[in-house]
């Protein structure tokens, strides 16, 4: 069929969160890629941290799919693209293969990828094979390749994991435990790819105690999209990116179109002491303020040039992070406290548990955005919201949206594909 590409994919989802998708999928990769294959990893679900870990073992830009947040369109026009240069498509998928609206299986069955079905075998022997059963056959509908057991104790333990494994489900390979291949983690995930001076070393050893089968990996077709170019709404536009260990949680697909649109990104390192760039609008997204309050707080430059840019009337987009580094100040779980860049009224703490996890959707004045929120900290402001967001799924995250002049801060962050018109228009001078 004219416009359809084929390439071997696998969606790899678990029983769970926690039973080591990232690390599985990154050994995947790493050790196909090892092979001279090139790899495409996307991940399911809205997630910064994990992307980051499977860009460095692949190779090459993860991309984000999610039937609410994409959409099917934005998701099929990634995959044609993908499957135009790649020997193998992974997906790591999101929580549990069915938790979830939609869940990891609702994209599978969508897309038409099988599913590699993850489980934890470390505390199981031959119940390995219902809670592989189960996964296979409670939506019949879904395409299931069959199943991968992670932290292993031995070839004994893998032998005793498929003693009662359907014959229709293949054991697809499996992981020993691997303490020199873990992927460390802190409150939001997975540390930053960037801070772990040995990554290449993990995923070297994962991809190399990884026991992979050789049964063929299906082929899926994908079909090319209807092919549509952003208009130029920001030809001409600067956009100060504010990109570092601080400001780190920045979909790919959002600086893509940004610059699709016509707009140039200019990248710069609060971190680092830089001063805002030479701008028409500025953007700080989501991040870790919280771990670099010193570094943060005593840039008195980028504190007066952030000033002068809102008081000038330029458009400045402040997401999670971002907002909270322009509050008065801003504390750890810890309570270590320090002054911040004083844009926005009030102060912040971060908790020990979360206080804000999903996906929302923001009727801004610009447009309807998609987007999700994921956050440890409670914010205290006078200032009063512009408007609220909504959870699609019903669930009781409503995040604040704030506006002074042209600044807009919220805990929300967007993706921008989801309303390109409304996203430029958040940057238009």
């Amino acid at each position: 069929m004219i416009g359809t590409r084929h390439c071997p994919a696998l969606l790899i989802a678990a029983p769970a969160s926690g039973q080591g998708k990232t690390t599985v999928t990154a050994a995947i990769a790493r050790h196909h890629r090892r092979q001279g294959r090139c790899v495409r990893v996307f991940k399911s679900g809205p997630d910064f941290l994990d992307p980051m870990v499977l860009e460095v073992a692949s190779g090459a830009p993860v991309g984000t799919l999610d039937l609410w947040l994409v959409g099917e369109a934005g998701c099929r026009a990634q995959l044609f693209e993908a499957a135009g240069d790649a020997d193998l498509i992974l997906v790591e998928g999101v929580m549990g293969l069915f938790d979830g609206k939609p869940s990891s299986a609702d994209l599978a069955e969508c897309l038409g990828i099988p599913v590699l079905g993850l489980i934890d075998a470390s505390a199981m022997a031959q119940t390995f094979g219902a809670v592989a059963h189960g996964l296979a056959t409670l939506r019949p509908e879904l395409p299931f390749a069959g199943v991968l057991a992670n932290r292993i104790g031995s070839e004994r333990h893998a032998a005793m994991l498929s003693e009662l494994l359907p014959d229709t489900i293949p054991m697809l390979g499996h992981l020993p435990r691997a303490p020199d291949a873990a992927l460390p983690s802190r409150h939001l995930g997975l540390v930053q790819a960037g801070e772990l001076d040995d990554l290449e070393t993990r995923l070297d050893h994962a991809a190399g105690q990884l026991v992979w089968s050789a049964v063929p990996i299906p082929e899926v077709a994908f079909e090319a999209p209807d092919a549509s170019v952003p208009e130029p709404l920001l030809a001409g536009t600067r956009i100060a990116l504010a990109r570092d260990a601080a400001f780190a949680f920045i979909y790919p697909a959002n600086v893509a179109l940004l610059k699709a649109m016509g707009a140039e990104v200019l990248p710069f390192s609060p971190l680092a002491g830089d001063p805002l760039p030479d701008c028409d609008a500025a953007w700080l997204p989501g991040g870790y303020p919280e771990l670099h309050l010193t570094a943060l707080s005593s840039n008195d430059a980028l504190r007066a040039d952030l000033s002068a840019h809102v008081a000038a009337g330029k458009p400045l987009l402040a997401e999670c992070g971002g907002m909270l580094a322009l509050l008065e100040a801003l504390a750890d779980a810890d309570g270590n406290a320090a002054p911040m860049w004083g844009l926005l009224e009030g102060s912040a703490r971060l908790q020990k548990r979360f206080a804000g996890l999903g996906p929302q959707q923001v009727v801004l004045p610009e447009g309807a955005l998609r987007g999700h929120t994921y956050h440890h900290a409670r914010m205290d402001t006078g200032t009063d919201p512009l408007v609220h967001a909504t959870c699609p799924n019903g669930g009781p995250n409503a995040e604040a949206v704030y506006r002074r002049q042209r600044m807009t801060a919220t805990f929300v962050h967007f993706y921008f594909p989801s309303n390109p018109v409304a996203a430029a228009k958040l940057f238009l001078p």
